[in-house]
């Protein structure tokens, strides 16, 4: 398995922007489809977006549609979550996460996590 560290978080006004940062151990990371998700307090863990292993493809929740851009580079080891217009509903802790499927969306669908970064959206 992959070991996955997210980073980036941190405190923004809403129509702000932050960008997280998931760096990956080992070096099949490019084999690996990548996605991020989200929890927010007393809520079920969500997806975000997800990306093919080439970064060639891509899909967004419809909440993020837009305002959210997923990349990786592959040579870094690291995946990447641009968030911009942020919303107070967009609170949550993001998560990444890296399975061997596509398309994937479900969390069953990968089968290693990061310890999660949290995002804070104020009004």
């Amino acid at each position: 398995q992959v070991q996955l560290v997210e980073s980036g978080g941190g405190l923004v006004q809403a129509g702000g922007s932050l960008r997280l940062s998931c760096a990956a151990s080992g070096r099949t990371f490019r084999t690996y489809t990548m996605a991020w998700f989200r929890q927010a307090p007393g809520k079920e863990r969500e997806f975000v977006t997800a990306i093919n292993w080439s970064g060639s493809r891509t899909y967004y929740a419809d909440s993020v549609k837009g305002r959210f851009t997923v990349s990786r580079d592959n040579a870094k080891n690291t995946l990447y979550l641009q968030m911009n217009s942020l919303k107070p509903e967009d609170t949550a802790v993001y998560y990444c996460a890296a399975g061997s499927t596509w398309p994937a969306r479900l969390a069953s669908d990968f089968g290693s996590w990061g310890q999660g970064t949290q995002v804070t959206v104020s009004p």
